[in-house]
């Protein structure tokens, strides 16, 4: 069972507004992007930097663009954490831990994917 920890509140309309207008502005020559509000077990780390054993919930941003899903988790206090990926067993971070800034988060989880895509279409 995850603990709920009282300084990871949900996203607020203005976490949600930056996040839609980033994606829109990434997709803005495709079909509009439906992002969902979701929660996940996520094992953080303690105040001492080590990895806390049990999960704790939160608050996470969820949307799915053709083959590839994206997540931004909410892990604190303008605290981010994010990832793509295409199935269980193919996932990608952005190599940044975590980060302070909710704008700075997708936008570099964004180029970090279509980077990924350029270097395995240029692979195939």
């Amino acid at each position: 069972m995850a603990i709920i920890d009282p300084n990871i509140t949900d996203f607020t309309e203005e976490e949600l507004a930056i996040v839609r207008a980033v994606i829109d502005e990434r997709y803005r020559y495709g079909k509009e992007v439906e992002i969902e509000l979701a929660d996940a077990e996520l094992r953080l780390n303690t105040p001492e930097g080590e990895l806390a054993r049990e999960l704790t919930l939160c608050p996470t941003i969820y949307w799915q663009v053709n083959k590839v899903s994206f997540v931004i988790f909410k892990v604190g206090v303008q605290k981010y954490r994010c990832q793509f990926f295409y199935s269980i067993k193919e996932h990608y971070g952005t190599g940044i831990e975590e980060f302070n800034d909710i704008g700075q988060c997708v936008t570099v989880l964004l180029q970090i994917q279509a980077d990924h895509e350029g270097r395995k279409f240029l692979a195939e």
